[in-house]
């Protein structure tokens, strides 16, 4: 850190983001914190010294860190990439292409290490608030995805913008930070990649949003949503998001099931309309999640979700936003829903992350597990790659990685780990042990009854008369532990 001949800190960048910290002559921007200089300004006047310096620590050497390179599997460098190319292209496709990662808003710029049983272990109020703290944040977040190379962002309204006393008041202070982040945009050609309305946080949403028994909760929620379509068109963002974190009920007693979700369906179909007809032409998408905070959650997993958008014909405009912890609490794994997403044809999305399978909620570490990474994009491969969807790290350092240097190294780790699953993926492809053997295991129904059976031309008693003299009946070997093993020779290959 360096001072001018006046004791100004001489980081435009600093200064510009901490205000009052210049306004006190950028002797905080210092490393060491000097009894006469506590003594000369512990007055109330002054945001907490301490504060100040703890964040002003962080930034310093945050501030130091440029463009994070690539530099191969075998640099030793924290802040580079190891696997993470973004310019290589691997099936006629650039990594970034495939894997076209985003930044969390709310994790990101606003989660303080706050828990249940403890509070901030990071600032990032960047002492300031209000509007100003909200364009501050905004600073820092395109600042740091030019760092990592990222293109995309999400974020929910009340993430990027204070919430006023009313609805109108609120969509005023939106409608101020969207200019502002399309100013960002303009000057960077980063851009959302999804956009969603947070409906859950307020107390007036503690017993839903869409499925409300409060028909002015319903109204608000829906102004709400209203307002996000509009930023995520201004934006140019190519998808909006529904997650119902209070789209549930906590006990049937006092839950009329059949009206929340006729109103659930209801308030979907309308948010389609109103989008359309405004020319959005991206995917809405729902994020499935079974639980927590409410006890039971209509969007429980991607099966729930299929049946339900079938149910009020919303399958043509709809896709889901998938992530991996949230498959774990539905007791099912991230390739599954994954799977399960592809086979119904809703595949869209996926908020990266990973879970702790000791601990019964959603943990939102980042994700550094190669064998899910690399399963994930074996899916995403197999699916056809991302149209309008992608990775957005749903993930915050954990309570303890509390500098700005832990923010980037967080997500240097997991955009590695998705770049390595990626390579792996392919080359799971292209050694074609695995789909050799899944082909061989269902080859009976290629010709013969099994091709008469998948093209429909059998009954239940032509199946009769068929199966009526057969004996020693016995499927071919599952393989499992022989395809597990192969997977094991692809990952640590050259090991």
């Amino acid at each position: 850190m360096q001072l001018d001949k006046k004791g100004i800190c001489k980081s435009n960048h600093l200064v510009n983001r901490y205000p009052k910290v210049g306004m006190h002559k950028g002797i905080l921007c210092g490393i060491m914190i000097h009894k006469e200089i506590m003594e000369s300004f512990m007055d109330k006047t002054i945001i907490s010294i301490v504060t100040i310096l703890f964040i002003e620590r962080s930034v310093a050497m945050y501030d130091n860190i440029q463009i994070i390179p690539y530099k191969g599997a075998k640099s030793k460098n924290p802040f580079s990439f190891r696997y993470y190319d973004k310019n290589r292209v691997i099936g006629g496709k650039t990594m970034a292409a495939h894997l076209r990662f985003a930044m969390s808003w709310w994790h990101t710029c606003n989660a303080s290490g706050t828990d249940m049983f403890g509070g901030n272990t990071m600032d990032k109020t960047f002492g300031l608030d209000g509007i100003a703290m909200h364009k501050a944040k905004a600073d820092f977040a395109f600042d740091l995805m030019q760092k990592l190379g990222i293109e995309f962002y999400c974020f929910h309204d009340m993430d990027i913008a204070p919430e006023g006393e009313t609805l109108a008041e609120s969509i005023k202070n939106l409608e101020i930070m969207t200019d502002y982040l399309l100013e960002k945009q303009n000057q960077t050609g980063i851009k959302p990649l999804w956009v969603t309305a947070n409906m859950f946080s307020d107390k007036m949403f503690m017993a839903g949003a869409a499925t409300s028994p409060s028909a002015d909760v319903y109204a608000i929620a829906a102004g709400k949503v209203k307002a996000g379509i509009d930023a995520a068109i201004k934006l140019g963002a190519p998808g909006y998001v529904f997650w119902g974190g209070r789209e549930g009920y906590d006990t049937l007693i006092n839950t009329d099931m059949a009206l929340e979700s006729d109103n659930l369906g209801k308030f979907l179909t309308l948010a389609r309309d109103y989008g359309r007809a405004k020319g959005f032409t991206g995917d809405f998408y729902i994020e499935p999640k079974p639980k927590e905070p409410t006890k039971h959650q209509y969007d429980f997993d991607v099966a729930t979700c299929a049946n339900f958008l079938r149910t009020y014909r919303l399958m043509d405009d709809f896709r889901m936003n998938i992530e991996a912890n949230h498959a774990t609490l539905a007791g099912h794994t991230f390739q599954h829903e994954l799977r399960m997403a592809t086979v119904n044809g809703i595949f869209g999305s996926i908020d990266a992350n990973q879970g702790d399978m000791l601990l019964g909620w959603d943990t939102d570490q980042f994700p550094t597990n190669v064998y899910d990474t690399t399963l994930c994009m074996y899916e995403v491969i197999k699916a056809g790659g991302f149209t309008n969807g992608g990775l957005n790290f749903d993930a915050k350092a954990r309570r303890q990685s509390n500098t700005f240097e832990d923010v980037l190294l967080s997500y240097i780790a997991g955009m590695d780990a998705f770049a390595l699953g990626l390579l792996k993926a392919y080359e799971i492809i292209e050694d074609g042990r695995i789909d050799e053997y899944v082909a061989k295991r269902y080859a009976s129904y290629n010709e013969g009854i099994g091709k008469d059976i998948r093209e429909g031309n059998v009954t239940l008693e032509s199946l009769a008369a068929y199966a009526a003299d057969l004996k020693d009946i016995m499927p071919m070997s599952g393989r499992q532990e022989y395809l597990e093993a192969v997977l094991n020779d692809i990952l640590f290959s050259g090991v």
